[in-house]
């Protein structure tokens, strides 16, 4: 290997391997005083670039670990998965996994599931546009079920958790719970269901009604609205109709028949 490659290897380990200290000693070793100290300032670079991009995109999340340890969980998982891409927006993403394996954080074991909620609110900003078409909505009232389909907004998910990770998200917005009520969800750890779409080029979430959950992943699997209805008999499908229409989740109507 020549000299550049093996310079060209230092500064990859400098920036992504962990701990920093054991790769700023091989860069030491390939480099003269002023390059290692080049190297790192652009180590330093790559923690502050990793810090802005996952609190960009996991916002509610920094608030709960606080400021200096949600900058050492930024620094850890940008050695332990370095970025594949040239664009940082999609870096981030099995965060929930890695803070999921993570023993230091086994006395909050809800963070994973608020990762989740957040990612899938983050990675809507990239997604492609769609149009409603609502005159397709008259199918609904001449069709059979099973010869139709739904067409759901840009991003639709459902998250299901074991914690409260939805009034958790709501707590840190506007007209959410209060903390204390947070607080007390988790004490009981109340599951919760909730559904995430994007309203226009609004991400959105709320919670789910009760069986709407498997009523969307059977839509998401390119079910037929009747098999949807039939994996969800306990929806209110009317109350789900004019939430979905009004909210922008539910876009066109489309007849297979």
């Amino acid at each position: 290997m020549s000299t550049l490659a093996l310079q060209q290897q230092a500064l990859v380990s400098a920036l992504f391997d962990w701990p920093a200290d054991d790769a700023m000693k091989n860069v030491a070793t390939r480099a003269i005083d002023t390059g290692a100290r080049g190297i790192k300032a652009y180590q330093a670079n790559g923690h502050a670039l990793a810090e802005r991009v996952l609190q960009a995109a996991y916002p509610v999340m920094a608030q709960l670990v606080g400021e200096d340890s949600f900058g050492d969980l930024a620094r850890a998982y940008w050695h332990a998965y370095p970025p594949q891409y040239g664009d940082m927006a999609q870096w981030g993403e099995g965060l929930a996994e890695y803070v999921a394996g993570s023993r230091q954080l086994d006395d909050t074991p809800y963070l994973p599931g608020v990762a989740r909620l957040e990612w899938a609110l983050h990675r809507m900003t990239g997604l492609q546009d769609a149009s409603p078409d609502l005159s397709t909505l008259a199918l609904l009232s001449t069709e059979d079920p099973g010869t139709l389909w739904l067409h759901l907004a840009p991003g639709t998910a459902t998250l299901c958790s074991d914690w409260p990770v939805a009034s958790i998200h709501a707590a840190h917005g506007e007209g959410g719970p209060s903390f204390e009520e947070v607080g007390r969800l988790l004490q009981a750890r109340a599951a919760e269901d909730a559904v995430v779409w994007r309203q226009g080029f609004k991400p959105c979430v709320r919670f789910a009604l009760a069986g709407e959950a498997a009523f969307l992943n059977a839509l998401l699997t390119r079910r037929s609205l009747g098999q949807a209805l039939d994996a969800a008999p306990h929806l209110d499908i009317s109350l789900w109709l004019t939430m979905a229409v009004q909210s922008g989740l539910l876009l066109a109507v489309q007849s297979g028949a």
